[in-house]
C-alpha cells in the first residue's frame, strides 16, 4: 500500500531546531516528488519545500529559505525536514505529501499530490 507517515513534531522555543521525518511506503523511492506543507487553523495549507528524489532538485518557500532543509535517505526511503532558527510563525501542523513521477515535481499545487500523511504538530514559543 502506497502511503507516507510523518513523525518528529513537538514544541521548541524560538531559535531552536526540530527535525521531522517522513517515511514512504510502497514507492520506487527514486521516482517520487515529496513535499512538506503546513497549515495553521483558519488559514490555507501552504507549501514549505519539495524535492524530486530522482535528481535531488529542491524548491523552498521564501519564508523558510536559509532556515529549513529537506535531506533524504534513500536507504531508509525517508525524507526529513530539518528546521533551524525556528520562529513563532512556523507554528503549524506539518504534512508530508508524495506523488510518483517520472520527472520533476509539480510544485506546491496540492491536487498534484495523491498521498498525504496524517500531520505532525510543531509549536514554537517566543
Amino acid at each position: 500500500q502506497v502511503r507516507v507517515e510523518e513523525s518528529g513534531g513537538g514544541s521548541v522555543q524560538a531559535g531552536g531546531s526540530l527535525r521531522l521525518s517522513c517515511a514512504a511506503f510502497g514507492y520506487t523511492f527514486s521516482r517520487i516528488c515529496m513535499a512538506w506543507f503546513r497549515q495553521v487553523p483558519g488559514k490555507e495549507r501552504e507549501g514549505v519545500a519539495h524535492i524530486y528524489t530522482g535528481s535531488g532538485g529542491v524548491t523552498y518557500a521564501d519564508s523558510v529559505k536559509g532556515r529549513f532543509t529537506i535531506p533524504q535517505d534513500s536507504a531508509k526511503k525517508s525524507l526529513y525536514l530539518q528546521m533551524n532558527n525556528l520562529k513563532p510563525e512556523d507554528t503549524a501542523m506539518y504534512y508530508c505529501a508524495a506523488q510518483p513521477t517520472s520527472g520533476a515535481c509539480y510544485g506546491f499545487s496540492q491536487p498534484n499530490y495523491d498521498h498525504w500523511g496524517q500531520g505532525t504538530q510543531v509549536t514554537v514559543s517566543s
